[in-house]
């Protein structure tokens, strides 16, 4: 044990060093997304055919010309706008692992040693929940725009600008992919002690309801992407209940008082000690 962690064996620092520790993590991440940029930029051809490929897959008679793939441009910045987001979507994802162990170098010094094994294996499980979302989102989108554009009359045409597009689909894939990770949250803060069970499980309907809502609120307005992601949404929030249930049990088990609150009483027990059956008054019969 080094001299620093004896003089300072709960490792707690002031207000301004965690700033900086911060400061410091921050900047680390933001040097990892600029590389992961310059990553993008070498393969945004590839990843471009990849995120056009949902509007290509439409029937011929839903895009601008019969081969299927005609996106517009409508101003002089938007070919560099849709180039930098393709380079900082694929910089978020090659980078994911470094900033994501940069915002776990800050938190897991406050985090217990049971909660950093559980941390150890929800992290890769959200990281596969996001991409799960995503890949959904990147499936149902050409089944959500075939539907869209079926409200159209024979004689139109569909002229998609770039921009937009692009920008669906990387709201789509992203709100997916958060939509599957937010039920992740919901059981680690049971581990936490923050969220019980009994909580989430009074709140069931409403986080149902939520699940809806939300889903029609950043989904087109048609059916397929709405049930495609409030259905799964409910699945997982189900597991995360039904999660907190048996981590509070077990909690229970190993100590009984762990439910309650702190300005709750506790059971007694009803029988009287050896020491208070001893000093019991002469109605009792009992020795004084």
């Amino acid at each position: 044990m080094t001299a620093r962690r004896r003089e300072n064996p709960e490792a707690r620092m002031p207000l301004m060093e965690h700033l900086r520790e911060l400061r410091g993590r921050l900047t680390k991440a933001m040097i990892a997304l600029i590389l992961g940029g310059v990553v993008g930029y070498f393969v945004y051809d590839i990843v471009w055919e990849i995120l056009k490929a949902p509007y290509c897959s439409l029937p011929e008679s839903e895009a601008v010309d019969p081969e299927g793939c005609s996106l517009i441009v409508t101003g002089p910045f938007d070919a560099f706008f849709v180039a930098f987001k393709v380079w900082a979507f694929v910089g978020a994802l090659v980078s994911a692992p470094f900033w994501l162990y940069q915002l776990w170098a800050f938190v897991a010094p406050a985090l217990h040693n049971r909660e950093k094994k559980y941390a150890f294996i929800f992290a890769p499980l959200a990281g596969l929940l996001f991409i799960g979302g995503a890949v959904l989102a990147y499936f149902v989108t050409s089944l959500a725009l075939t539907m869209l554009f079926g409200f159209l009359p024979e004689d139109a045409l569909t002229f998609l600008t770039i921009g937009e597009y692009l920008d669906y689909m990387v709201v789509m894939m992203g709100m997916f992919g958060l939509g599957f990770v937010l039920p992740l949250l919901v059981a680690l803060l049971n581990i936490a002690g923050i969220l019980p069970h009994a909580a989430i499980a009074k709140w069931r309907r409403v986080i149902i309801f939520a699940s809806f809502a939300v889903a029609a609120i950043i989904t087109p307005a048609e059916p397929i992407s709405m049930l495609a992601l409030a259905v799964p949404l409910v699945i997982l929030f189900e597991l995360a209940e039904l999660f907190a249930f048996l981590n509070d049990r077990r909690k229970r088990r190993e100590d009984p008082y762990a439910g309650l609150d702190d300005d709750e009483i506790s059971e007694l027990d009803e029988e009287l000690s050896p020491l208070e059956d001893t000093e019991a008054g002469p109605e009792t019969g009992k020795r004084t």
